[in-house]
């Protein structure tokens, strides 16, 4: 297998350069191990720690869950690396179709970032939507039980 190079960006605008190899996967230069499992997900193991990932195809985005954390990367859609710009620039959008389990904020709630803001329940995972940022919640557009769409406006932060 020859060596194949992606460009994924991510949620905040950052560029990964992923290298697909024979010996595995390079993210920035570092190995990863990708080994599927019959669950459908795959074990990624860097040396020093597995963990378990499932991932996510629509169009030219990924959706990559880790240890309770969702990843969105576009590879390469430029209405999509749109609607992420808007999306880090004060909305949080739903990644992918899901219902809403759980509300965590209210309007004028102060959070920092990696607050967790609201949990989704997808693929029979739990979904957290956490604070990219330190901010206020201004407006929460959905409730507990709320069924949701792929890029669905859910909260409104301001710096």
């Amino acid at each position: 297998m020859s060596e194949r190079t992606i460009l994924l960006r991510d949620a905040f605008g950052g560029e990964h350069r992923v290298a697909l190899t024979a010996e595995g996967v390079r993210v920035e230069g570092s190995l990863v191990r990708a080994e599927p499992q019959p669950n459908g997900a795959v074990r990624m193991d860097n040396g020093q720690a597995a963990h378990l990932a499932w991932t996510a195809i629509s169009d030219d985005t990924r959706w990559v869950f880790i240890d309770g954390d969702v990843f969105v990367f576009d590879t390469g859609r430029p209405s999509a690396r749109r609607w992420r710009a808007s999306a880090a620039q004060g909305s949080l959008a739903a990644p992918m179709p899901a219902t809403v389990r759980q509300v965590v904020v209210s309007p004028g709630a102060r959070v920092q970032q990696g607050d967790v803001l609201l949990v989704l329940e997808a693929m029979k995972m739990e979904l957290p939507v956490r604070a990219p940022g330190d901010g206020t919640v201004t407006a929460v557009k959905c409730r507990q039980g709320d069924l949701v769409q792929a890029g669905q406006e859910l909260i409104e932060l301001e710096p």
